[in-house]
């Protein structure tokens, strides 16, 4: 039977999910919620057998499985809420902005026992089962290090307009939004990483979010994660993701272009899906029912993203 869904928060994010709960057999979108009617509108548009309720409380009651695309703030409640009437949680990143709120939250999700993951886009994708086989395998030698690279011409991006709250210091910017995809690869394959030292730029409106961010981080071996992020200029977005060996370095670039350089070039392995993103959130949602079932699963768990929150935050926040 499949897994009756509720989506709460209807915006750029949601809304894509949507589309992938409808296509996947095993899902059935039964319950929308947001605050904006426009946003309800449009998701309406897409799932016309969804109900649009006129609570999160209701549409939470409907459904099986609770898929949270809200801002970071509501998020906590909304989920707790979920987890206390015993359906499976399903959340956007980051987990949240404030690390005490989400470690309740964590808290929270662990006592209730019911089944509960964070979005990281990658973390079912070809490119992180690969590489991460490849480094146990010992086929890129000893490992040396990652490099992130993420440019923008403008934040939030153009398709990004909409959710307008990204723009904000408060819970938007592409630390949370970006790198964090990156920090829970890395930590994936590095083990737990520690800040170095981070040096965030913020434009003169303290209302807004940061416009640059370079950072030095470690994991427990003491390998250096290196981070250069910058907003600005005429350019085409990047984002680039390198895990550097000795033998053979792999380089993911916009989250699933996955290439490798023995020393030379990078060369494309394989050739990119004509649909990266549905072939990724359909991905994430077949590993979603393993996660519900309670079996082994490759999505992130809470406690993996309240990691990945700290570590943003504490960038974010500037040291040495």
């Amino acid at each position: 039977m499949a897994v009756k869904t509720a989506v709460i928060g209807l915006g750029i994010m949601g809304q894509r999910m949507l589309e992938q709960l409808i296509l996947h057999k095993d899902y059935t979108p039964v319950a929308l919620w947001d605050p904006s009617a426009d946003a309800c509108a449009a998701a309406q548009a897409l799932a016309p057998e969804a109900e649009v309720t006129g609570s999160p409380e209701a549409a939470i009651a409907a459904a099986d499985l609770v898929y949270l695309a809200c801002p970071p703030v509501p998020r906590k409640a909304y989920a707790l809420a979920a987890a206390a009437a015993g359906k499976a949680v399903f959340l956007e990143k980051p987990l949240g902005v404030d690390l005490a709120e989400s470690e309740a939250l964590v808290a929270g999700l662990k006592a209730s026992g019911v089944p509960a993951a964070v979005n990281f886009t990658q973390a079912a994708g070809a490119a992180l089962t690969d590489i991460s086989s490849a480094a146990l395998a010992g086929e890129m030698g000893d490992l040396v290090g990652v490099d992130m690279v993420v440019t923008y011409a403008a934040w939030p991006r153009a398709w990004q307009q909409a959710a307008d709250w990204l723009r904000f210091r408060a819970e938007g910017g592409m630390t949370r939004e970006v790198l964090s995809h990156f920090l829970f690869f890395t930590q994936r394959i590095f083990g737990p990483l520690t800040v170095s030292w981070a040096q965030p730029s913020y434009p003169g409106d303290p209302a807004l979010c940061e416009t640059a961010l370079l950072a030095r981080l470690e994991n427990e071996e003491g390998l250096p994660v290196s981070i250069l992020a910058s907003v600005g200029g005429a350019q085409p977005d990047r984002q680039e993701f390198t895990i550097k060996g000795r033998k053979a370095s792999h380089r993911v670039s916009n989250f699933s272009d996955h290439a490798i350089s023995e020393g030379g070039d990078f060369v494309p392995v394989p050739q990119p899906p004509a649909d990266r993103r549905t072939v990724a959130l359909q991905a994430q949602l077949d590993d979603f029912l393993l996660c519900r079932a309670g079996k082994p699963h490759r999505l992130a768990t809470p406690q993996e993203a309240l990691e990945v929150q700290r570590l943003v935050e504490e960038m974010l926040g500037g040291k040495g």
